[in-house]
């Protein structure tokens, strides 16, 4: 049997205790995400969801390691224009390495979470 994925339906990435605040800071003003309710049985836990085109972001409570290159790859248009924006933002971008069809660049949360954004070139 050949399992068939159709595509992402969430990534989940992890932030402290109490982080909510510098999560919404980030994530919902400077990346400019849209927030969505969580459902009552998980609100106890703790985090916050996003809204990503037909996919979703959560970020659930758990202690955070060091960073890591374990991330979520989103893919953008005018790729240049949004990492202009960032660096305005404060956020430091790393350069990826070159991959034929594809710009990129990385960063990371307040939280040591890896962020990758993509915009698909013609090679």
């Amino acid at each position: 049997m050949r399992i068939r994925i159709n595509r992402i339906d969430h990534v989940q990435l992890s932030i402290p205790a109490g982080g909510e605040e510098t999560a919404r800071r980030f994530y919902g003003e400077a990346l400019g995400l849209d927030e969505i309710e969580k459902p009552e049985a998980l609100k106890a836990n703790g985090g916050i969801w996003y809204k990503i085109a037909d996919a979703q972001l959560h970020l659930g409570i758990e202690e955070c390691r060091e960073r890591t290159r374990r991330h979520p790859a989103f893919e953008v248009e005018e790729l240049e224009k949004v990492k202009a924006y960032l660096l305005q933002k404060g956020v430091e971008i790393r350069e990826e390495t070159p991959i034929p069809g594809m710009m990129r660049f990385s960063f990371y949360d307040p939280f040591g979470n890896r962020i990758e954004f993509i915009e698909k070139r013609p090679s």
